[in-house]
């Protein structure tokens, strides 16, 4: 990828400084630029993905609502609730201290292609968000049989915060046969992307009636 062709970022600070001085690094082969925002929070043109770091996410999600790119919240708010409240509006959630400057490039670069990335401890509130919500009785287990073997493989790794270079990684497929089964899952869940898929598949949003 040659310097003209990577990514930009807004860095939007609520609450103090932007903690990775040293990121973007010059060769980082993905993200080339980082804009410093103050509030009120404008992006400006030419922003690829808004990374917010902020103490109350949900207070500060508002302040990007007219942001026209996708929006990565990094916090060390652990709530369950707050986390997966921040998935629903589709963010990307990154816990301080539960990732690496990679993750947040691999997470930067996920966000441009519709993926909503997760570091490892906001993907487990998720789950445990979703344990905590009734659903219908039996109405997941009648979603989750639309899918075939493989489609379910593929929405379990999703569900992990993976993306769908690195499911295919996993699975031994091209990232095309990857995206292509995302499609035919996304209809099948009757889902608008991965993030109401995932909601969908751990029981976190209403279900279809089948």
């Amino acid at each position: 990828m040659r310097s003209s062709q990577r990514l930009s970022v807004a860095l939007a600070c609520a609450e103090g400084d932007w903690p990775h001085d040293d990121w973007p690094a010059p060769d980082d082969p993905y993200v080339g630029r980082a804009v410093r925002l103050a509030r009120p929070f404008r992006v400006p043109r030419g922003v690829d993905v808004a990374l917010l770091r902020c103490a109350e996410p949900l207070d500060a999600l508002g302040e990007l609502s007219g942001a026209r790119v996708p929006v990565i919240v990094v916090s060390a708010c652990r709530d369950t609730d707050t986390v997966v409240e921040v998935f629903r509006r589709g963010a990307g959630y990154l816990v301080e201290g539960d990732y690496c400057t990679c993750m947040l490039s691999s997470a930067v670069v996920g966000a441009t292609v519709g993926h909503t990335y997760l570091s490892p401890y906001a993907c487990a509130a998720l789950r445990a968000g979703a344990r905590r919500t009734p659903a219908a009785d039996g109405a997941i287990e009648r979603l989750r049989a639309l899918l075939s073997p493989r489609e379910q493989q593929i929405m379990e790794l999703l569900s992990t915060g993976l993306g769908a270079q690195e499911i295919g990684l996993r699975l031994r497929l091209s990232e095309k046969t990857v995206r292509n089964n995302l499609s035919n899952i996304y209809a099948k869940l009757n889902a608008r992307g991965s993030t109401d898929a995932v909601l969908r598949w751990l029981g976190a949003a209403p279900v279809l009636r089948i």
